[in-house]
């Protein structure tokens, strides 16, 4: 019976001891689910932030991409209204009739001489004014020409551009700022 006692007694001491390491175990297991779970919670935290960021600065991109393409349209559509503009008065002088383009070509005759004393005009076939007319030495066709005339000296040296394309490019370069201000607010 001593033995049965002992026997019995271990049995119990070992079994509580078995119950106390499960508690501990169990104690344990716990804290490292919570303790993964905490960090699991955090690392899903970090990664939905970065998800926002990520969403917010591709929306950024997005609408930056949208503005910048549409201003491109706009500038676009700007420069062709101008090019536009830039056509129709160009047509406008070419067409104007004879005796008001002989007064502008006696004008750039004038305004040359200052340069050129005694020039010989360079004009398009189109016009048909003569050397008297125009106020200088000779007069020569040129199919390049649409309207406006060259003006160059007797030895080919100095030349004076006056073509309505290159005199309406030059103002138009040095005002584009104001005519894009006037047309486009």
């Amino acid at each position: 019976m001593a033995l049965d006692s002992v026997t019995k007694e271990i049995q119990a001491s070992a079994a509580a001891e078995v119950a106390r390491i499960q508690q501990a175990q169990a104690a344990e297991i716990k804290a490292i689910n919570d303790q993964t779970e905490a960090q699991i919670a955090d690392m899903k935290q970090k990664q939905d932030k970065r998800v926002a960021e990520a969403k917010e600065t591709l929306a950024r991109q997005e609408r930056t991409s949208a503005e910048l393409e549409s201003k491109k349209l706009v500038l676009s559509k700007k420069k062709e209204i101008l090019a536009e503009a830039f056509e129709s008065v160009l047509a406008q002088l070419e067409a104007m009739p004879a005796d008001k383009k002989l007064a502008y070509y006696k004008a750039m005759v004038a305004s040359a001489k200052n340069i050129i004393p005694e020039p010989k005009a360079v004009m398009s076939e189109k016009d048909n004014f003569s050397a008297a007319d125009l106020g200088v030495t000779s007069v020569e066709k040129d199919a390049r020409i649409s309207a406006g005339l060259i003006l160059q000296s007797a030895d080919g040296k100095f030349e004076v551009d006056m073509q309505y394309r290159v005199l309406l490019q030059n103002i138009w370069d040095s005002n584009l700022k104001q005519l894009s201000d006037i047309l486009f607010g």
